[in-house]
């Protein structure tokens, strides 16, 4: 009989491949998988509705990041970004700008971990207001896509600051120490080096192989309310990056995303870059923004919740690893196969890891691996499926960006390019890992 979480996954997955909608594909996944355990629908409700619950934090979260975002976009830093790329085409720099654009992407979703930490909400700022200078370059947007992926996954499971220091630290290191193995003082940038750099090589084969051909779209200005933003001005721009700066230290001070959006949105409100009067305006367009990640987000923990309930995920790993007893690498290719079904179908390596951990260390203890290989192993795992599933919000927020102007599909240019080019390496690379270290 199929293992209860592996069908709802695939129930999930599956569907999301047929144009279903993410949120339904996760309701019917959920129910799906909750019956297939034995579950009554009442209690596999009871269960996805309890998990709903718990993404409330995360919903309101993003959408205060939302209303920050769009302060930032209110002041036209963003349009700045885009007209100055847009010149340089004009004047023949076209050939140089496509370089020069990817590297920003790239940084900007790196810094979007730690150095401004507001996560993805950067992308629906920057990213429409450059959909005319990425046609007018015919730029295949699922280059764009992996680009913006590798930014946000590789810098929190390589980088320990920001988001970094909460996975890699508060997450990986704990529930590692907390399931009876013993970190001590190990470097988790040297730990994950090896997994890191798969995702860099799958980054280098789709900008410079799978995607390097050109791709036309049609030139349609995206109907947003950032690329209406009025006429840029000098102060505007240098009182966004003090915001910018300002919500940094306010989420550094308190460890809470939700605060630092809220003291830098009020930034902009006393400057008066935020009039009093379009206050209202601005954050309701933020919220809307992000309200569609923020369901999704909180559709996931549900559907993570009633993966739970079901008590089938330990059999998953267990009847895996039963199938290649004391043979190492076989069993870390088990591992981290089980972890990309988990964390697909989960959408989050944050949420993933506390259900693997518990599990994945005792076996990594009795078979042998050192501690830099079992974090390496319980990492990879999590991470695997965060780039390439169709809940992750590393593959919604670059769809929501690149999609502003009706071209860009979810599953065939975001979530199947992102898939193919880091869980692949990942799992390669994950299980150098585990063996050499």
């Amino acid at each position: 009989m199929i293992n209860a979480v592996l069908l709802a996954v695939i129930v999930m997955v599956g569907l999301s491949l047929l144009r279903v909608h993410v949120v339904l594909s996760l309701v019917i996944g959920a129910l799906v998988g909750g019956l297939m355990a034995g579950l009554s629908i009442p209690d596999t409700l009871t269960a996805f509705q309890d998990g709903l619950k718990n993404g409330a934090q995360i919903a309101l979260s993003y959408a205060m990041l939302g209303a920050f975002a769009m302060a930032i976009a209110h002041s036209g830093l963003p349009k700045l970004l885009a007209n100055s790329m847009i010149d340089k085409i004009k004047h023949g720099q076209g050939s140089s700008i496509k370089w020069v654009l990817f590297a920003l992407l790239v940084l900007m979703a790196m810094a979007s971990q730690n150095i401004v930490p507001i996560h993805i909400a950067f992308i629906p700022l920057v990213v429409p207001p450059l959909l005319m200078v990425m046609n007018g370059l015919n730029l295949d947007r699922r280059a764009v896509a992996c680009i913006l992926t590798f930014g946000l996954v590789n810098t929190y499971m390589f980088i320990p600051y920001g988001f970094g220091d909460i996975f890699l630290n508060q997450i990986i290191l704990k529930n590692i120490n907390d399931a009876g193995m013993a970190t001590g003082d190990v470097s988790m940038m040297q730990t994950m080096a090896i997994p890191a750099l798969g995702m860099l090589v799958g980054l280098l084969m789709a900008v410079f192989v799978s995607y390097r051909k050109p791709r036309s779209y049609q030139m349609i200005t995206p109907t947003t309310s950032i690329e209406n933003t009025k006429t840029v001005k000098g102060a505007n721009v240098i009182i966004a990056l003090f915001a910018i700066v300002v919500a940094f230290v306010a989420q550094l001070a308190t460890d809470s995303l939700l605060i630092g959006s809220i003291v830098g949105f009020a930034v902009f409100m006393a400057t008066g870059v935020v009039k009093w009067r379009d206050a209202n305006d601005v954050f309701n367009d933020g919220i809307k923004m992000m309200a569609m990640i923020g369901f999704v987000m909180i559709c996931a923990q549900g559907f993570a919740e009633t993966m739970k309930a079901t008590g089938q995920i330990a059999p998953l790993v267990e009847s895996a690893m039963q199938m290649f007893g004391d043979n190492k690498a076989l069993a870390a290719l088990v591992m981290l196969l089980v972890g990309l079904i988990v964390t697909l179908g989960i959408g989050s390596s944050f949420s993933t890891v506390p259900i693997i951990a518990s599990i994945y260390v005792p076996l990594c203890m009795a078979m042998g691996f050192s501690v830099p290989a079992t974090i390496a192993l319980v990492a990879t795992a999590g991470v695997l499926g965060d780039a390439g599933s169709p809940a992750s919000d590393s593959t919604l927020g670059p769809t929501m960006g690149l999609d502003a102007d009706g071209q860009h599909d979810h599953i065939k240019d975001s979530v199947i390019p992102t898939f193919i080019h880091y869980n692949i390496p990942l799992i390669i690379f994950g299980w150098i890992a585990a063996m050499v270290l």
